[in-house]
């Protein structure tokens, strides 16, 4: 950030709200958590086709349990839930979870996404990487691009891999009146990102030389033929954190809300190849709530940006397998 450019804040800047990535060496993957230590309100709404995801029905307004205490957000596709089971054990060395009598259980709902195609797809996020996750967790501003659930994530797939960039993960907050909503956005779309403020491409699928973006949304209503590509090798997964005093029902409407600034940052989103899915936390720390339009607006606005910082912060890299994903900051953007 430039020491002119206005402070983007980050998820963090919730109260009561830690964040710990986990990024594995051997390959671009990852995983990220969001902790709430004493617990948070939760919802979450699951937009995409082909979603992954791990106790998202306890998550029902309509269901009993009123709070969890981490989300957990993964590469490694199916295999990538298991980090979940790690932050369970975390948080349970810690003391935090739902009081049963005879002990503490963390609850912890999980969203994955695919990135097996870049690199070694045999190495993937399990329950230590979910474990680490959370011991490197803190209330500092998180890391954001190659890191965690970010690490192998790419963008712009709908003409196949060789034309597609490198995504990551980004984290953006907004403040009004002293309630703060911010959002932490693991960005692998197989739609480009946009700038939400402009809707003008700014990473995805390239044109077939490489050197500029193809605008995918105008390729396919001109004829281009999409590439085939298997269902759910794709997904943008978040979360969407408040410090504002929320019930489940509202929580699953800021949910709602949040989707909205996914579908300003990315095009095409929400497809049969995506498994967009993104939960909210409330931990009420603010001890207000200033009203659900504005929350939806302010959990819009949070999750649009976080999801244009994923690219901005994301570098290029060549696998070992010789794919090469450019980043945002590699490219020609003067289209």
């Amino acid at each position: 950030m430039s020491p002119h450019a206005p402070d983007p804040g980050s998820i963090t800047r919730v109260a009561g709200i830690e964040v710990g990535h986990y990024t594995d060496s051997r390959r671009p993957t990852g995983c990220s958590v969001v902790i709430a230590r004493e617990g948070a309100v939760a919802g979450v709404d699951v937009r995409g086709a082909a979603p992954g995801t791990r106790e998202t029905d306890l998550l029902d307004p309509c269901n009993l349990v009123d709070k969890v205490h981490a989300i957990m957000l993964s590469g490694g596709s199916a295999w990538g839930l298991e980090a979940a089971t790690g932050a369970v054990r975390w948080l349970e060395e810690q003391g935090v979870g739902l009081d049963i009598g005879v002990g503490r259980l963390p609850l912890v709902p999980s969203a994955v996404l695919f990135d097996l195609m870049v690199g070694d797809m045999r190495v993937r996020p399990d329950a230590a990487a979910g474990h680490a996750a959370c011991a490197a967790a803190s209330l500092a501003d998180p890391l954001e691009g190659n890191v965690g659930a970010g690490a192998g994530a790419s963008v712009g797939k709908m003409f196949g891999m060789a034309r597609a960039m490198k995504g990551g993960i980004g984290s953006a907050s907004v403040t009004v009146d002293g309630v703060t909503v911010g959002a932490l956005i693991a960005c692998n779309a197989v739609g480009d990102v946009l700038d939400p403020d402009t809707a003008r491409p700014v990473a995805g699928a390239r044109t077939a030389d490489g050197r500029r973006l193809a605008d995918t949304r105008r390729a396919l209503l001109r004829g281009e033929l999409a590439q085939s590509l298997l269902a759910g090798t794709n997904t943008t997964i978040g979360v969407v954190a408040t410090d504002a005093t929320i019930n489940k029902a509202q929580a699953h409407r800021l949910a709602v809300a949040a989707h909205d600034g996914l579908a300003r940052s990315i095009n095409p989103v929400h497809t049969q190849l995506d498994g967009d899915t993104l939960f909210t936390l409330g931990t009420g720390k603010a001890g207000k709530n200033p009203g659900m339009l504005l929350l939806c607006a302010m959990a819009a606005e949070a999750t649009a940006r976080a999801t244009l910082r994923a690219v901005r912060a994301a570098r290029g890299i060549t696998t070992a397998e010789g794919l090469h994903l450019p980043a945002m900051t590699d490219l020609d953007q003067g289209q």
